[in-house]
């Protein structure tokens, strides 16, 4: 394995900017702060290569495949160990999103992991005694926002169709590293300080991330888990069914339903009925490749082959990165995405979408002649579109809020199959309702706490057994029907516009992977430019203004990890945001 190490964020391929500066940023935006940069490596291997948010998980997989394994038996070594190490951002209680590409069948697939909408729970779960929506955080801690997990579901679907070893084997160094212990890293450290009280509510909680006197964990403690350690051994003894009926089942339930001050209503036959759905993946034409991710409820996919496809009619490359032009096209490409996405993407098992007409290059061409003004776009302007659609319904804007959490790996083995997998607990820490060794999510505040916009039904609104809409974009780039580069990244609905700058880094700019995931982030989803502070791109604030934008400066929490499949191995890194590696051989 070689190992060449990119210093700083970059806003090119040429242009060094600072070191990143942390903004404080407030508790509702930024639950899962940004805790500083370090070297963007560029590491190069043969046969097989990990990348994930933790060096722990990341040596969990590379151990998996170095000893016979494939790329989803890698998966479960690396999702167990990030649910104990990194717990703030995935886990047990949580969903997941998986895009895989199997090189014996050359073929792709998506399996959706995504967690449920109680079968209890209707369109006024989010709705105050006055029937206005809660205030979020209000909404988010406690068990009213839990739903049905659905990532223990997936690991063990998937690796029961798909992997090699025996699934014992794979929960094994999360369950060693849990009864053993593990150092609290500095960033685990920086987020459980930050949290203070809200962590202290629920007692589990406070016992794990805090010590005796009160005082949140530093970094470097030796932190054991052994109730995560038993979870994992009665997983690896009675498989994923017991997680979802008998003793486990019930007291994720007991949890969620007594949860003080504002209980849920998650259920044992919610959790005795959850089902993985696989999906075909969604893919978008862009330069003469394939951009193919996750399509409904996720966003993801659908939004960065809009963006993509609008870009497509302008000279991106020509223009370059330093150009204040690109940006405007970028960000101003993003806003018409989300006007769409927040029209028309829901779960589709409750609601038609009109897919294809969103990424029709006939639409898409419309959408992009209304960027033809040379100046930012006015903010009437900035509306969903009229796609083509098979069915004649029409819903309402459901906006929604999601946290910039979770985390993403990819995985490429020595048989050539990809793993590009984000998955979350949505918030940092999630609920922060903690049982039997993990997290719970508080993913049902990813639906719009609004029923009707005016007198159309939003279509991302709370339904029983409903999955919320998404943001997470576990992304594969296609060359000729081969796979070319792996991608994804955490960070809520900023999620979108870090994977699709990275793209258009890679494709158009000819960044190679250490410097796209390394880049300064600028980033406009609803008319406010935001920018990362402290880096270069805070160059562009003035000409972005003279535009016409809001602009906003600020930290910007991305995750973003890549692999490269070339014609001689692999090349992959890790966002420098994070405490993030790439290791293979």
């Amino acid at each position: 394995m070689h190992v060449r190490f990119f210093t700083g964020l970059l806003v090119s391929a040429t242009l060094l900017a600072g070191p990143a500066v942390a903004q404080q940023a407030s508790d509702l935006l930024a639950p899962e702060r940004s805790t500083g940069t370090k070297a963007a490596s560029r590491v190069e291997t043969r046969n097989f290569m990990v990348a994930a948010a933790n060096p722990l998980a990341a040596e969990a997989g590379k151990k998996v495949i170095a000893e016979g394994g494939n790329a989803i038996d890698a998966m479960v070594a690396v999702q167990t160990v990030l649910g104990l190490v990194e717990p703030q951002s995935s886990g047990l209680g949580g969903g997941s999103f998986l895009v895989y590409y199997d090189a014996a069948k050359n073929r792709m697939t998506t399996f959706d992991g995504r967690e449920t909408a109680p079968m209890e729970a209707t369109p006024k779960l989010f709705l105050d005694g006055s029937g206005q929506p809660m205030k979020f955080m209000d909404a988010v801690i406690g068990g009213r926002s839990v739903g049905t997990p659905g990532t223990v579901r997936l690991l063990a679907d998937v690796h029961e169709k798909l992997g090699t070893k025996p699934w014992p084997d794979l929960l094994k160094p999360a369950e060693t590293l849990a009864t053993d212990g593990f150092a609290v890293s500095p960033r685990l450290a920086s987020l459980i300080a930050a949290e203070g009280d809200r962590l202290k509510k629920n007692d589990q909680a406070r016992t794990y991330f805090f010590d005796a006197a009160g005082a949140p964990l530093k970094a470097g403690t030796i932190l054991k888990n052994p109730n995560y350690a038993q979870t994992l051994t009665t997983l690896a003894q009675q498989g994923a069914d017991a997680f979802y009926s008998g003793p486990l089942a019930q007291s994720i339930v007991k949890t969620v339903r007594e949860a003080a001050g504002n209980p849920g209503v998650l259920s044992l036959p919610d959790l005795a009925n959850y089902r993985i759905k696989e999906r075909e993946p969604v893919c978008a034409a862009y330069r003469g490749l394939d951009i193919c991710g996750m399509g409904p409820p996720s966003s993801g996919a659908v939004a960065i082959g809009q963006m993509l496809g609008i870009l497509e009619n302008f000279d991106i490359k020509a223009l370059g990165p330093d150009n204040v032009e690109s940006w405007r096209m970028i960000g101003d490409a993003q806003r018409l995405a989300f006007a769409d996405r927040e029209r028309y993407v829901a779960d589709p098992d409750f609601t038609p979408l009109p897919i294809k007409g969103l990424l029709s290059k006939t639409y898409l061409g419309t959408r992009a002649s209304l960027m033809d003004g040379g100046r930012a776009l006015d903010g009437a302007a900035v509306k969903a579109g009229e796609p083509e659609w098979d069915h004649a319904l029409l819903f309402g804007r459901g906006p929604t809020l999601e946290m910039p959490s979770t985390s993403h790996f990819v995985i490429v083995d020595k048989q050539g199959n990809v793993v590009s997998m984000t998955t979350t607990i949505e918030s940092g820490f999630g609920s922060r309702l903690m049982t039997n060794g993990f997290l719970l999510n508080n993913e049902l505040t990813d639906f719009s706490f609004k029923t009707h916009d005016g007198a159309l039904p939003v279509a991302n609104r709370v339904e029983p057994g409903k999955r919320p809409r998404s943001s997470m974009a576990p992304t594969i780039v296609m060359k000729d029907g081969k796979p070319l580069l792996a991608i994804g990244s955490p960070g809520g609905s900023q999620i979108i516009g870090y994977v699709a700058q990275a793209l258009v880094a890679y494709i158009d700019w000819g960044m190679p992977v250490e410097q796209i995931v390394a880049q300064p982030h600028l980033i406009n989803r609803f008319g406010t430019y935001d920018i990362e502070g402290g880096t270069d791109a805070e160059k562009f604030a003035a000409p972005l203004k003279a535009l016409g934008y809001d602009v906003k400066a600020g930290e910007m929490n991305s995750g973003l990890h890549a692999i490269e499949i070339t014609g001689t191995g692999l090349v992959g890194s890790a966002d420098p945001r994070r405490e993030g590696v790439a290791v293979g051989d």
